[in-house]
């Protein structure tokens, strides 16, 4: 399942990428923000992260203006690994060799078939392990102690 959170800024791509997975039959939950009314794109960060971290969401896509504040809200939540995604090149190894479980989108920033092809290029991407698999668990390890052991 993929959780999907906006501010007001980012709600009308949320409510186009709904489309998108519904037309493709992808399970979602949507944490918010329900219209495009002001809303604090930290609060809505901080509730998709929870569910990604908790299990209960495989991945997270996230939707503010520039992306950028969301990446960085989510990016607090320990177990989350979050890019801001501006290109499909860039989304496809973020999932290769990041193992990246949350995206953001920028309206502001990329128009909607961009947004449309960096989440189904994001989706439809692995994590490769092997090699990587080392750096994730020195990304993990940062968050967990703080450092890296040396």
């Amino acid at each position: 399942m993929i959780v999907l959170g906006s501010d007001h800024a980012g709600y009308s791509l949320k409510r186009k990428v709904i489309e998108y997975l519904e037309e493709r039959g992808i399970e979602y939950t949507d944490v918010g923000a329900d219209e495009c009314e002001r809303a604090e794109y930290p609060v809505f960060a901080l509730k998709a992260a929870r569910l990604v971290t908790d299990g209960l969401a495989d991945r997270g896509l996230l939707f503010c203006g520039t992306g950028m504040g969301m990446s960085i809200a989510a990016n607090k939540v320990k177990g989350i690994r979050c890019v801001v995604g501006s290109e499909p090149y860039s989304a496809a190894m973020s999932r290769k060799h990041n193992d990246c479980n949350m995206l953001a989108l920028g309206v502001r920033v990329i128009g909607e078939k961009m947004a449309l092809a960096i989440v189904d290029t994001w989706l439809n991407t692995d994590f490769e392990g092997e090699r990587h698999q080392k750096r994730v668990d020195m990304i993990t390890e940062i968050q967990d102690t703080g450092g890296l052991e040396s």
